[in-house]
């Protein structure tokens, strides 16, 4: 639930959506940067060839923007949801059955119009390392399980420190030069 002018409102996923999905159209030339890259002059030359995606085959990207008034507390972490009150399959389920390549995980500013902190994250990696430290720990979650506000979801928080350097493809942690974020309607 959100305090919203002195009332309590439930949010639910597709209010959630609605509100991260405006930074998409910044999230792309960001994710450009690091799953786009320039072709060899061989290719130019001999195959048509200035850019190449690294991947020929779909690549899955998870998108999550937190708001500002998490990023003080927790921009040293990040979250994955466990349960929706719909009972449909986690976020995390998903994940360790194999879907999603990459995950890119952000903070708003204060006005929500611009990212203030953004990182890349390479999946692969995470199923890896979770396995691991699920044997490793006997079946222990390697994270610290949290409730939303509202008690509508529930999440697992992780320490980004934890995971391995490989993890972390690319992050930026500054007021980042995005043009403003069209207002919601």
């Amino acid at each position: 639930m959100d305090l919203i002018h002195g009332e309590m409102k439930l949010i639910d996923w597709q209010d959630d959506k609605k509100w991260s999905d405006r930074f998409i159209p910044f999230i792309k030339p960001i994710l450009g940067l690091y799953l786009i890259g320039e072709a060899t002059q061989e290719d130019d030359k001999n195959k048509n060839t200035d850019l190449i995606v690294f991947k020929m085959d779909a690549v899955r990207i998870a998108c999550r923007i937190r708001r500002y008034s998490y990023y003080k507390k927790y921009n040293d972490e990040f979250t994955i949801r466990n349960t929706r009150p719909s009972n449909n399959k986690s976020e995390l389920a998903k994940i360790i059955e194999g879907w999603g390549d990459y995950l890119f995980y952000g903070f708003s500013n204060k006005e929500e119009d611009k990212l203030l902190k953004w990182s890349l994250f390479d999946l692969k990696v995470f199923r890896l390392w979770f396995n691991r430290e699920i044997i490793k720990q006997k079946g222990q979650m390697p994270a610290i399980q949290k409730n939303n506000n509202d008690n509508s979801s529930d999440f697992f928080a992780f320490k980004i420190n934890n995971l391995p350097i490989e993890f972390i493809i690319a992050s930026k942690d500054e007021k980042f030069f995005n043009p403003s974020i069209p207002s919601q309607t």
